[in-house]
């Protein structure tokens, strides 16, 4: 490793850790609805929805919001994993570009996620089959029932919240000022990302212990659709790096595999995959009227560059840009998304283009 780039690497690491030092702890919250109605015509009498924040919403002269960021997370993840080190402290920390004294940062955790409402909780199958529609529509009555903001700054989104925020930039075209979709495509699912999501639910509706959702424990098809899903994000480039033996890889996946199935309920991934199976925003792509910053990464197995979606689809974005990150030592394919010493350069672009 030349010194310089071991100098670099120093200097990132040094940054992060002050600025994870200096960072506030997020004010986690709850807020409830009642009778929400989904897309499916299913009612559900209570549903939670859990949320954190950082810093406190501003507003002008007329009482509109100025400072409001939304960051949305993926499949099967939470708001919880935008507080870990590595993207709190390069983004919300001390004179980083959301900055805490200066933005008001909203972190929730979707229907079917985290410590929100899910099957779980206890309806396992029979609770409503929500899709992103429901989960965006929730996002905003989030925002503007329980916490009054009635504009955004930014909505960014990482994964299945790369999807959300496209569905945000047509639903609500006025509502903010710029969206950064991070990892996904503005299509309906297909080709092999959908054969790969069917796999998985296949995986967990075919087993005998699923029980059609009332099993007692985690049927063993769960760690058939963890091994698809361990393939689908994961980087070729950087596993051989970091696994070059055999007993390497092997210990990897054998810890991959009991970690997640300690941690995660079948039927809570089961509706996670099957709610993007109506999601097609390319429609409406064109009446998109804010800033668009839609970034790739080229290691993406779930979105490969070789398809050349997002450049088709960005054409017809009035204010789109598509960035494909080439394969670097920095990038860790579709978890790319989570790394914003690789592409926070381009949120700056984003914020300074969207600038009042």
């Amino acid at each position: 490793m030349k010194a310089s780039l071991r100098l670099s690497i120093l200097a990132l690491w040094l940054t992060t850790i002050l600025a994870a030092q200096q960072l506030p702890k997020p004010v986690e919250a709850d807020f409830t609805l009642h009778n929400y109605r989904f897309k499916s015509g299913e009612v559900l009498p209570e549903l939670n929805l859990h949320y954190a924040t950082y810093g406190k919403p501003t507003t002008d002269s007329s009482g509109r919001v100025t400072n409001a960021v939304l960051i949305l997370h993926g499949t099967t993840g939470s708001g919880q994993q935008f507080t870990a080190e590595h993207f709190s402290a390069l983004l919300f920390g001390p004179e980083q570009l959301l900055d805490v004294s200066r933005y008001f940062i909203v972190l929730p955790d979707n229907v079917g996620h985290g410590h929100s409402a899910k099957p779980s909780d206890g309806l396992h199958a029979k609770f409503p089959h929500y899709v992103y529609d429901d989960m965006v529509d929730l996002q905003h009555l989030l925002l503007t029932q329980a916490l009054k903001v009635n504009h955004l700054r930014l909505v960014m989104g990482t994964s299945m919240g790369c999807m959300h925020s496209w569905i945000w930039a047509e639903t609500y075209p006025d509502f903010m000022d710029a969206v950064m979709p991070l990892a996904c495509l503005p299509v309906e699912i297909a080709g092999r990302n959908r054969m790969m999501r069917k796999m998985i639910m296949d995986s967990i509706r075919t087993d005998p212990g699923w029980m059609n959702g009332d099993y007692k424990h985690e049927p063993r098809g769960l760690q058939s659709a963890f091994h698809i899903f361990l393939i689908m994000t994961s980087s070729p480039l950087q596993m051989q790096k970091d696994f070059p033996t055999r007993e390497k890889a092997d210990a990897y996946v054998d810890n991959f595999l009991k970690a997640r199935m300690a941690a995660t309920d079948a039927n809570d991934v089961l509706y996670a995959f099957d709610a993007s199976r109506d999601y097609d925003p390319s429609p409406k792509l064109d009446e998109i009227k804010v800033p668009v910053m839609f970034v790739n990464s080229a290691d993406d197995m779930i979105n490969p560059p070789e398809l050349g979606i997002a450049e088709r689809e960005i054409k017809k974005v009035k204010r789109g840009r598509f960035v494909l990150l080439p394969i670097t030592d920095q990038t860790r394919g579709h978890g790319t998304h989570t790394l914003p010493a690789v592409w926070k350069e381009y949120l700056d672009e984003l914020l300074a283009e969207s600038h009042d």
